[in-house]
Order: C-alpha cells, then sequence, then structure tokens
C-alpha cells in the first residue's frame, strides 16, 4: 500500500514537473513570438522610416541647392557693389588730393601777398604810401591798388574757405563711402559664411542619400509615375477643350452657311453669323473666338513680366525638363513645370486675365486648376483648397487655392506649376517677373 502510494506521488510530481515545463515552454515561446512581432513591426517601422526619410532627404537637398544658388547670387551682387564703392572712393580720394594741392597753393600766395604787404597794414602807413606820391596820377594809381589788392584778399579768403568746406564735404563722403563698403563687406562675409554652413549641410545630405539610393529610387519612380499620370490627364483635358471648340466652330459654319443660303433665297442681304466665329491658329489646334485671340496676343506680350503664381516668400526647388542632379548623379528628373517652395498657407495665384476650365484631382499632387488664356493654358497642382470653379473668369493675381502643406514633411510647402501652348509645354521661368 505503502508502495503504491509512492508510486502514486512520483507520477504526480512528474506530470506537475512535465506541466510545468510545458508552461514555462508556452510562456518561452509565446515571448519568442512577442519579440519577433515587435522586431517585426520595428523593421517595418525603419523601413517606412528610411523611405519617407529619403525622399525629405532629396527635398532637403533640392532646397539646400537652391539655396546655396542664392547665395551665391547674392554674394556676386555684393562683390559687384563692393567695386562700385572701390570707383567711387579711388574717385573721391583723387579729389580730395586736387582739391588740397589747390588750396595749399592759394593759401601759400595769399600769405606771401600779405608778408610782402606786412608794413603797411596800419592806416597811417596806408596814408603814407599814398601821399608819398611823385604825381596826383601815381597817387591815384596807389590808391586804386589797395582797393583791388583788398577786393583780391577778400576774395581769396572766400575761395580758400569756399574750397576748404568742399575739401571738408568731401573728406565726409569718403568716411560714408568706407563706411558703406565695411557694411557691404560685413555682409559679404555673412553670406560666405552661410554658404558655407549651407555647403556642409549639402555634403552631409548628399552622404546619407548614397545610403539609400535603392530607397530613394523607388520613391521617385513613384513620382515619375504620378508626374506622367498628371501629363496625361491635362494632355486630355486640352484634347477635349480643343474638340468641343472645333464641334463649336463647325456648329457657327453651318448655321452661317444655311442663314446665307437663307438670305439668298429670300434676296435679302446676308446675314451676321449664326455664332461667334472660331479660330485656331495651328491645325487641330484650339479654335480662339476673337476675344480668346486678343487675350492670347496680351499674354504672349507679357512674357518675362508675368506676376510669381503664389504670394509672399518663395523658392523654386524645380526646374523644367530634363534635370540631371548636381550632386546625385543617379537622380534624374524630367519635369513639365517648376516645383516652387513658399510657407505653410501661402495662396496660389492666377499670373494672368483667363477663364478656369478645369478643376480636377490626382494622386501626388492633389487639387489642380487650369486657367485658360487664349491658346496659352497655365495650370496650379498640389493645392488643397480650391477657391474657383470651371467656367470662373479670373484676373490677374488672383487666389485660386491654398497650396498643400504636407504635415509629414514639416509642413513642406510647394506648389508644381506649369505652362502649356497648345499641346506644347514651355519652361515657365522665362515667362515669370522673378
Amino acid at each position: 500500500m505503502i508502495k503504491r502510494t509512492l508510486i502514486i506521488c512520483l507520477m504526480a510530481v512528474v506530470a506537475v514537473t512535465s506541466v510545468a515545463q510545458s508552461s514555462k515552454k508556452v510562456k518561452d515561446l509565446q515571448k519568442q513570438r512577442k519579440e519577433a512581432l515587435q522586431s517585426i513591426a520595428k523593421t517595418d517601422k525603419e523601413l517606412k522610416t528610411t523611405k519617407k526619410s529619403a525622399l525629405q532627404s532629396l527635398h532637403q537637398l533640392n532646397k539646400l541647392t537652391a539655396e546655396i544658388t542664392k547665395h551665391k547670387e547674392v554674394i556676386t551682387a555684393l562683390n559687384a557693389e563692393i567695386s562700385n564703392i572701390n570707383k567711387q572712393e579711388r574717385k573721391i580720394n583723387e579729389t580730395i588730393s586736387r582739391l588740397e594741392k589747390d588750396l595749399n597753393a592759394k593759401k601759400e600766395a595769399y600769405a606771401k601777398a600779405i608778408r610782402g604787404i606786412a608794413g603797411r597794414n596800419s592806416g597811417y602807413e596806408t596814408l603814407m604810401f599814398v601821399f608819398s606820391s611823385n604825381s596826383l596820377n601815381q597817387s591815384y594809381r596807389r590808391i586804386r591798388y589797395l582797393r583791388e589788392y583788398s577786393a583780391w584778399r577778400k576774395k581769396e579768403a572766400i575761395k580758400i574757405s569756399e574750397q576748404q568746406a568742399e575739401l571738408e564735404k568731401k573728406k565726409a563722403e569718403l568716411a560714408k563711402t568706407r563706411a558703406e563698403k565695411n557694411a557691404v563687406l560685413g555682409k559679404r562675409t555673412d553670406a560666405a559664411n552661410k554658404l558655407k554652413q549651407k555647403e556642409k549641410s549639402q555634403k552631409e545630405v548628399v552622404a546619407d542619400l548614397k545610403k539609400k539610393e535603392k530607397e530613394l529610387q523607388k520613391e521617385l519612380n513613384a513620382q515619375r509615375k504620378q508626374a506622367a499620370a498628371l501629363n496625361r490627364r491635362i494632355e486630355q483635358l486640352i484634347a477635349e477643350e480643343a474638340r468641343r471648340a472645333a464641334e463649336e466652330a463647325r456648329r457657327a459654319a453651318e448655321a452661317a452657311k444655311k442663314a446665307a443660303n437663307a438670305d439668298k433665297k429670300s434676296g435679302k442681304n446676308a446675314s451676321a453669323s449664326a455664332g461667334e466665329v472660331r479660330k485656331s491658329q495651328t491645325k487641330g489646334g484650339y479654335a480662339m473666338t476673337k476675344d480668346e485671340l486678343e487675350l492670347s496676343n496680351s499674354f504672349s506680350q507679357n512674357k518675362g513680366r508675368l506676376p510669381m503664381p503664389l504670394s509672399g516668400k518663395y523658392m523654386i526647388v524645380g526646374h523644367f525638363g530634363q534635370q540631371q542632379h548636381q550632386e546625385l548623379k543617379y537622380v534624374q528628373v524630367n519635369s513639365s513645370g517648376i516645383d516652387i517652395q513658399t510657407t505653410p498657407g501661402t495662396t496660389a495665384r492666377s499670373v494672368f486675365n483667363g477663364v478656369v476650365t478645369r478643376v480636377f484631382v490626382m494622386p501626388g499632387y492633389n487639387s489642380s486648376v487650369i486657367i485658360r488664356h487664349g491658346n496659352y493654358l497655365t495650370i496650379y497642382s498640389n493645392l488643397s483648397e480650391v477657391f474657383v470653379k470651371a467656367g470662373d473668369k479670373v484676373t490677374t493675381r488672383q487666389s485660386i487655392g491654398r497650396i498643400y502643406s504636407d504635415p509629414e514633411e514639416n509642413n513642406r510647402t510647394v506648389l508644381h506649376f506649369q505652362l502649356w501652348k497648345e499641346t506644347t509645354k514651355l519652361n515657365p521661368e522665362p515667362w515669370l517677373n522673378k
């Protein structure tokens, strides 16, 4: 009986031990699984952060490159200003040298004349000089000489005083010019220091991006697809407008022809066209009315004078056409417009009078607005809010929408702006008054 009891107890102990071991193993496995899931989640988060960071770094690099260009332009302008100040300084120094030489000569001549007649300063000596004349005529000449000498002395004293004042004025001008020069030199030093800081930051970003080449390429490929989709949509909308305008022109021509035939049969004079005449400047191009043609010509004549398509501070961080990145040889961008970075809350505005033809949404570009100016079109993309609708007439500098600020990129605010003539994309920069 005791033996049986011992066996049962032993089996119980073994069972408990087995359960405990099994429970511990389960806990260990659960812990491993939890750690594995956390590791996966962490890795996934890091990958997403790396991808986002790669694109952010490129945006930061583009902004730094634009800022460096601006700093170099500032330094070039300051160097030109310093050069002009140096020229002014040399001219003023030459004038001061000439004035000092001339003034010293006048002072010396004046002093010599005074010394020559020093003994005749008293009234008695002057009278004796006149009365000691051998004749009346000589007395008259001596009186006239004394008068002329007195007048000359006063005149010379005035000239010397005026020249002294002019010299002091030039010296003050020189001091002011030198102060201006020192101020400009200080600005140049400050600009040069900022340029060095920006170039240092640029190198750091470039080094970081070289480690993230694959991630960046993937992001850029996605952006290229979005840009291509935007261009296809714009081309589609332009083609639709051209077909609609051509159809209106055809109907107007048919109506005018029918009205003319009816008038001919009735013996009346040909009546006016039943519709507004539309004509295109190119085959298959947009058929314009007379007013649209005038608007198109006016737009063309304002090349280089169009206002920026946004209000407030800005910086062009993306340029038109195919661009090989200066620092990253593997990065090539082919843009149909320009990217203008600004501050959060900034609104986009029309660059010229026109008519809103389309408002649409595209992935990666948020809302876009197309404004027609005759056979020219301007496109404003990446708007978070739109203030206009299709059919609205807009005027130059009229706000048309608020530019989107990306919260995942520190509220990075960029307007994508395009300019087309018919179906041809144009570089907007030469058209804008920057």
